[in-house]
């Protein structure tokens, strides 16, 4: 299992090891050992999610309140998604900009995202089924969005799907009434470098 990080300070790409026979595949997605070298303290885990979407489904771009934030642990065992990480920190060098992994049933990366880290994806195919490991559980109040079309993040999204028929976006009423991420942070919801620093840093002292 290999952890590279990404261009977004707090995300990770996890490549597996995968080992094949005559009977099919078998692989180690998560490995708490692993985790806590790579990144200096353990996922709190607090919540699972799937989801299961069709060829354009746009989901995101999702973040929560931080503290205490909600880091996912995401997986593609089906189909396949293009996975996004926004950096939404005030005050982080790399504010507003992005990077990505393709999620997929060939390689069967992961993603990792920290708190105060904005996350989307869209599917490639149809059926496409996403895994997420979560530090929290799921509470509405404190979770918010950025529309994941905002020129000004610029998210380089597919327009192709993965049997090269053409992609039409296709988002929640939720997701279309988001914010842009300038709105975002004049109404206050953007988590600051300061807050997600100073949580990251009690996570490793526990």
């Amino acid at each position: 299992m290999e952890y590279r990080e990404l261009s977004v300070p707090g995300a990770w790409e996890i490549t597996p090891k995968q080992f094949g026979d005559p009977r099919g595949v078998f692989l180690e997605w998560f490995k708490a050992e692993k985790f806590e070298e790579a990144l200096g303290h353990p996922l709190d885990l607090q919540q699972a999610n799937l989801s299961v979407s069709s060829a354009g489904v746009l989901r995101g771009i999702h973040f929560a309140d931080t503290p205490p934030g909600q880091a996912k642990y995401v997986t593609c065992p089906k189909g396949a998604v293009l996975d996004v990480v926004v950096d939404i920190r005030v005050g982080s060098p790399t504010f507003g900009q992005w990077d990505s992994v393709l999620l997929d049933d060939t390689d069967r990366r992961a993603i990792y995202l920290g708190e105060g880290l904005g996350h989307a994806f869209m599917a490639l195919e149809d059926d496409s089924t996403v895994m997420y490991l979560c530090s929290t559980g799921y509470s509405p109040g404190r979770e918010h969005g950025i529309h994941p079309l905002d020129t000004e993040v610029g998210i380089d999204w597919p327009t192709t799907a993965r049997d090269g028929s053409p992609l039409t976006p296709l988002l929640s009423d939720k997701d279309l009434a988001a914010p842009t991420l300038t709105e975002a942070q004049a109404q206050g919801l953007l988590p600051t470098l300061e807050q997600v620093t100073t949580h990251l840093e009690s996570l490793r002292t526990r």
